[in-house]
């Protein structure tokens, strides 16, 4: 059925909608563009919705409130065909088509752009302790192929581990209470006792606590309020196992004798 003309008066006559029948439940394409956003929507309706339905699902689209809208249908070459006025008619009641536009007229306040500023929107952040637990995320793939960041991650954890290994086997060929020649890159050769080690809490990998025969030091053999050895203060020092050599060193005399 064709939609009945208003009344006589001045102006152009606006289609008055009728109920329709037989295509109510017909589907139909039409454009959704909005008094607030510079975009269009290209959507999928049943022409058997009522336009209170229907403002429901464009409030989705547009980002207004169903209560606040005002309709307007404008056909393919934007000419104004009706505006969707009796929430209780239904869609198909309206000469709406394929190529058809609906523009939502906002009447809630809102500011032009307000529902396309994505920086006002509050965005959920998971935890990275949960997202971790989960199996099927792109990180857990990446991890379980040693892909992207994980294999120079996978790399330079070998490493370590080798270096680390390679420090315990010089490690254990200095025994305790040996004399040793102490040689760090950029100071004189110093020589010493060994009285440490192993493992510290201050850094990571294996060190050896060194007592210097002169106070060429750094500390009494504490380091962040761990006593590792004894010794006199600025006579104590932590190296690497490669910057020592265990062998026969013999204390030096500095010809420090009795006055006579």
């Amino acid at each position: 059925m064709k939609a009945a003309a208003a009344s006589a008066g001045p102006g152009p006559a606006v289609p008055v909608p009728v109920p329709v029948v037989g295509a109510a439940a017909a589907a139909v394409s039409v454009a959704v563009s909005s008094s607030l956003n510079s975009f269009r929507a290209h959507k999928r309706y049943s022409r058997g919705l009522t336009i209170a339905e229907f403002k429901c699902k464009l409030e989705l689209v547009v980002g207004s409130p169903a209560s606040c809208m005002d309709l307007e249908l404008y056909s393919a070459d934007d000419r104004l065909l009706a505006r969707l006025d009796r929430d209780e008619a239904l869609l198909g009641s309206y000469p709406v088509d394929d190529g058809c536009r609906v523009h939502v007229i906002d009447g809630s306040g809102a500011r032009v752009g307000e529902y396309e500023d994505v920086s006002r929107v509050e965005k959920y952040r998971m935890p990275e302790s949960e997202y971790d637990k989960r199996a099927e995320s792109a990180r857990s793939f990446l991890k379980r192929r040693q892909l992207g960041r994980y294999a120079e991650a996978e790399r330079r954890g070998a490493e370590q581990e080798r270096r680390q290994a390679e420090e315990r086997e010089l490690a254990d060929a200095i025994p305790l209470g040996a004399r040793c020649r102490v040689r760090v890159p950029g100071q004189p050769a110093k020589l010493g006792t060994v009285m440490y080690v192993g493992l510290t809490d201050f850094k990571p990998g294996y060190w050896v606590g060194v007592r210097y025969d002169e106070p060429l030091g750094k500390h009494d053999g504490s380091v962040a309020g761990r006593k590792y050895f004894e010794c006199q203060p600025k006579y104590g020092a932590f190296v690497k196992p490669a910057s020592v050599t265990v062998g026969d060193f013999p204390e030096e005399d500095y010809g420090l004798e009795d006055e006579m």
